[in-house]
């Protein structure tokens, strides 16, 4: 500390003054200020972190930032990445909830709850999720509706609109049944929205020899997995920046989903995105 100070004051006062001052050996003085002044031996480690919170844009913790490192080549403990970040000021951006409630009462055929929380499928296309959620821009609202997979949690369609309609919801569902391959009939989940009670959602189904399970009333951990998707897109895309249309918002949509199913790790695939765990998984 009296090393840093004299060399903060130095440019102001005499040396020889400030090193009687603070009662400190000329040698001293100038060993210690060559160690602050080195070369810092952390440098190349901290460019790695920076680079790899960069290109995914802020949304990565200590924990992922540490797989992409070991992913990379580097041997350091997630203690270690964590005082990075903190030292580099690479702050994770915080969740906060909010969520679009699509029940609007009795509208149609509630389904009983035949997924039963259980989130996890042995092959593709055998159990999807699908839920609402709503954007504010301004004094505008935008809708997203998609489906996952849970398989691999990939979001294997989605669609867009300023109106929580039917259409809306259709439109993602006739797209993710449009990828089936022959002979395969998934479970496909939801809260009991109007949508997903209408006839038209039901038919499409049907149409497909899909079958159909909702959520409980008012009981969101029946669709976990896609409340936490909500959870992140929310986190990650939407509560730390101001668009200033809805159209930046739908491209900005476009990029995060591309990206969270192409390079966004997850742990509970193997540290994996969805694309590359399907591909390693068929691939076996």
């Amino acid at each position: 500390m009296k090393v840093q100070a004299l060399i903060a004051l130095k440019a102001d006062f005499p040396l020889p003054v400030l090193l009687q001052a603070a009662a400190l050996a000329r040698s001293t003085f100038f060993y210690h200020q060559a160690r602050i002044q080195g070369a810092d031996p952390q440098e190349a480690i901290k460019a790695a972190v920076r680079e790899i919170f960069e290109k995914n844009h802020g949304r990565y913790g200590h924990r992922r930032v540490h797989t992409e490192l070991v992913k990379q080549g580097w041997t350091v403990a997630k203690k270690t990445v964590l005082k990075l970040m903190r030292s580099l000021d690479l702050v994770c951006k915080v969740r906060r909830k909010k969520r679009y409630n699509s029940y609007q009462g009795g509208q149609g055929r509630v389904a009983p709850n035949v997924l039963n929380r259980e989130f996890e499928a042995d092959a593709p296309n055998r159990k999807w999720v699908t839920d609402v959620t709503e954007f504010s821009v301004g004094d505008r609202k935008l809708y997203l509706s998609p489906v996952m997979d849970l398989f691999d949690r990939q979001i294997i369609s989605y669609s867009i609109s300023p109106s929580p309609n039917l259409e809306l919801t259709n439109s993602s569902l006739r797209q993710a049944l449009a990828c089936l391959e022959e002979g395969q009939q998934p479970l496909v989940h939801s809260d009991q929205g109007f949508q997903y009670q209408h006839v038209s959602w039901r038919k499409l189904l049907q149409e497909a020899s899909a079958s159909q399970s909702m959520s409980r009333k008012g009981n969101c951990y029946d669709n976990a997995v896609m409340e936490n998707f909500f959870g992140h897109l929310k986190e990650e895309l939407f509560h730390h920046v101001r668009y200033l249309s809805t159209d930046a918002l739908t491209a900005a949509l476009h990029e995060y989903i591309h990206w969270y199913n192409t390079e966004r790790i997850s742990t509970k695939l193997k540290d994996l995105s969805p694309v590359q765990y399907r591909t390693q998984a068929l691939a076996a």
